[in-house]
């Protein structure tokens, strides 16, 4: 499982995530957890020398491929390194992110995530939710802009905006933690009044909890906040979430290392932590490029 966050303030945004994964398999006794390893990598650079990201959640990969790979290989297109396809190239100082978000969507949903969910599907099989957010700066453009993309075997959502003409901190996958900390209620709170017979249906429920919400939540991010505070709070939020987890009854499947970066206008992405598998001073020409 996960936990991605945003946060946003004027100066650009943050992006983080912890780096769990889980291997789920089918028993006699139902669905199980097999494994949980700790060093999947979900936050990528879009086009090396450019203010563009792309972070996961959820399904860790497309067949035999992992969403990191496939995110390198459409880093390949965007960079002009993929034989057959020159005009994916980002120019620098004349992309837009209207053509980033397209591309990126024809990438995972169209030649990816919809033929292996449709063959799945024809073989009786499943395939969970994947979950994506984009975002960067536009050549010339002052303001960053994110979107999120899910992807289910019913069809694509998204591209939907993220803190659209707006500042603050987003998050997706495992949340409950942030949820009862920012927002002052929980996920399971509409379930609750219903439960305790405080209202007479679902509907009625979840405006209940929002009203709740909206008279008890923390406003924690400042439009003004420098990016290394939203860098910050973006590292808190993760580490908050993961001790949530591991402390709850269950599997501890939101863990390993934190990894963030920090996209500016100016400075574009800049990775802030990155786990690598193996020694950047071993590899000293993999460095240069990374």
């Amino acid at each position: 499982m996960t936990i991605a966050v945003v946060v946003k303030v004027d100066d650009g945004y943050v992006i983080a995530s912890d780096s769990a994964t889980t291997v789920g398999g089918s028993t006699p006794a139902g669905d199980v957890i097999l494994n949980i390893y700790n060093n999947a990598n979900k936050i990528f650079n879009l086009r090396k020398g450019l203010p563009l990201s792309a972070m996961t959640y959820h399904l860790g990969n497309i067949g035999p491929a992992s969403i990191s790979t496939l995110a390198k290989d459409l880093r390949s297109r965007f960079s002009g390194k993929a034989s057959g396809y020159e005009g994916w190239k980002l120019k620098r100082g004349e992309y837009t992110m209207q053509e980033v978000v397209d591309k990126f969507k024809e990438f995972f949903w169209d030649e990816h995530y919809k033929p292996f969910a449709d063959s799945a599907k024809a073989r009786g099989e499943d395939t969970p939710l994947l979950g994506l957010i984009v975002g960067g700066y536009g050549a010339d453009e002052d303001q960053p802009e994110l979107f999120e993309f899910q992807l289910t075997p019913a069809g694509c959502a998204g591209p939907t905006p993220v803190l659209e003409h707006d500042t603050g901190a987003s998050w997706w996958a495992q949340g409950e933690a942030i949820t009862r900390m920012l927002k002052g209620v929980s996920g399971f709170t509409p379930q609750a009044l219903l439960n305790l017979n405080v209202v007479a249906n679902e509907a009625a429920a979840i405006k209940l909890a929002d009203d709740i919400a909206s008279q008890v939540n923390v406003q924690i991010v400042a439009p003004a906040m420098p990016i290394q505070d939203a860098v910050d709070l973006a590292e808190f939020l993760v580490r908050v979430t993961i001790g949530f987890v591991r402390f709850c009854p269950g599997h501890p499947t939101v863990g390993g290392p934190i990894e963030i970066a920090a996209v500016t206008k100016h400075e574009g992405f800049k990775w802030v932590q990155r786990k690598h598998y193996f020694d950047a001073n071993l590899n000293p020409t993999t460095r240069r490029t990374q």
